[in-house]
């Protein structure tokens, strides 16, 4: 890694990398420099999509682009096919070429040819991700007073014009130290891909603000192309973890943990509605999968599932303080399945262990947090929906949804699933209810 140990670091910097950097790979840009944002961006066989990608960013402000490097990571496993090799050093050309323009600042960190690929059991995008954050850090400007932030994004997405000015102001206007930026699917011109992609986002946004009216501090949309966060907060984290597919979700659940996650919606990123075979689970994945016929896909949670997880949240987070047999026999006259997961996860344990290691309320506070998080929650959905809540048609999920949270859709439907329009109708519905601030719900 790149002057790992440069002094001009603030110490917990030096400390990061030297735990968790790496010195096989480095940065290649045009001069040497340093700024307030960087983009990471990993990229594996994107030659195609590179240029769309920059060009939406070079009609961002000036001023801002500035003080932002756009940090690619080429990347592929030791034992990739030829066809990837061949497109990544095509890709690595062009870039060569870009990082003396003029236009925007742009780096990469070759994590693809021969001696510098990826390691094939560690190959993927949570890696890739983390070789260009933590790369990163050694680029930062320390002496600016200017939030220092990594923002992420993917080589096939899209950006609006305000995406930067609009990230960058927040983040130091608001001294935040993590957000979520508003996202949405371009909506592809064949019927059947459109119908996967609205499909995929109503999936999306419903058990997030199905969460979010359950009151979980982790309602948060784990969309990889959206998370921003400053460097402190990284640090504190351990960084990006290695893992193939959901990197997002356990990155942004960490970052939950120990700060508050905010959503910007004044901006928006467009990621790609293409299929793809990258990640085992994605927009790309459930592209294919919807094309295959092989699952329901117009189904959704009982929305019952999250009214259950409310009352159990209203009653958990409560700062008074409940033994385990209160607990469990609340948790019982909830529903039966509830108390059931609580014992099958060791809640009796985990709870005499908050108990006894926490000094005050505010450690139990965090301790519940960390011990209920987004993957148990998730977990506590899967197991509710196989133990007497089966999964129901879609749409009846949404009216649902639509008259706990009070709002007035005007949408009329008379078939289980109904046409495009219809169903991009209820799809903008959900849209403009989840456009509040997380931090606001």
């Amino acid at each position: 890694m790149m002057n790992v140990f440069t002094p001009a670091y603030p110490s917990i910097v030096t400390r990061y990398l030297q735990r968790y950097g790496s010195d096989k790979w480095s940065v290649r840009q045009g001069r040497q420099k340093f700024y307030d944002n960087i983009i990471v961006v990993p990229a594996i066989a994107e030659y195609d999509n590179i240029n769309n990608l920059l060009n939406s960013l070079k009609k961002n402000d000036r001023n801002y682009l500035l003080k932002t490097m756009i940090l690619f990571v080429i990347n592929n496993g030791e034992n990739a096919s030829e066809e990837i090799k061949t497109n990544n050093s095509q890709t690595i050309a062009l870039l060569e070429k870009l990082i003396y323009g003029d236009g925007l600042i742009i780096g990469y960190v070759d994590a693809s040819t021969e001696g510098f690929s990826m390691p094939d059991k560690d190959a993927g995008v949570g890696l890739a991700r983390k070789i260009g954050m933590d790369l990163a850090l050694t680029l930062f400007d320390y002496n600016s007073f200017n939030k220092k932030l990594l923002i992420c994004l993917d080589a096939d997405c899209e950006v609006k014009n305000n995406y930067l000015s609009v990230i960058v102001d927040v983040f130091n206007k608001d001294r935040i130290e993590a957000a979520v930026i508003e996202y949405e699917h371009r909506l592809p011109e064949d019927e059947l891909s459109k119908s996967a992609i609205i499909c995929y986002e109503i999936f999306l946004r419903y058990y997030v603000l199905g969460l979010s009216y359950a009151k979980s501090p982790y309602a948060i949309h784990s969309v990889g192309s959206t998370m921003v966060c400053d460097y402190e907060s990284y640090i504190k984290i351990g960084g990006m973890n290695k893992r193939k597919a959901a990197e997002d979700f356990y990155f942004l659940e960490k970052l939950a943990k120990v700060v508050n996650i905010h959503k910007i919606s004044q901006t928006k990123v467009y990621p790609s509605s293409r299929t793809s075979w990258r990640v085992p689970f994605g927009t790309g994945q459930r592209m294919n999968r919807f094309r295959a016929g092989t699952h329901e896909e117009f189904s959704l949670f009982d929305f019952r599932i999250f009214e259950l997880l409310k009352e159990w949240n209203a009653y958990y987070y409560s700062d008074e303080i409940i033994t385990v047999t209160e607990y469990l026999s609340f948790a019982g006259k909830l529903n039966p399945a509830l108390k059931n997961f609580l014992e099958l996860n060791s809640f009796q344990n985990q709870w005499e262990k908050i108990l006894s290691n926490a000094k005050s309320i505010e450690q139990i506070r965090k301790q519940k947090k960390i011990w209920f998080d987004g993957f148990r929650t998730m977990k506590l959905i899967h197991y509710l929906r196989d133990n007497g809540f089966p999964n129901i048609n879609m749409f009846d999920a949404l009216d649902d949804l639509y008259v706990k949270l009070k709002i007035d859709t005007n949408i009329s439907r008379n078939e289980s699933i109904p046409s495009i329009q219809i169903q991009q109708n209820y799809l903008q519905t959900l849209k403009e209810a989840g456009s509040v601030s997380l931090n606001q719900n």
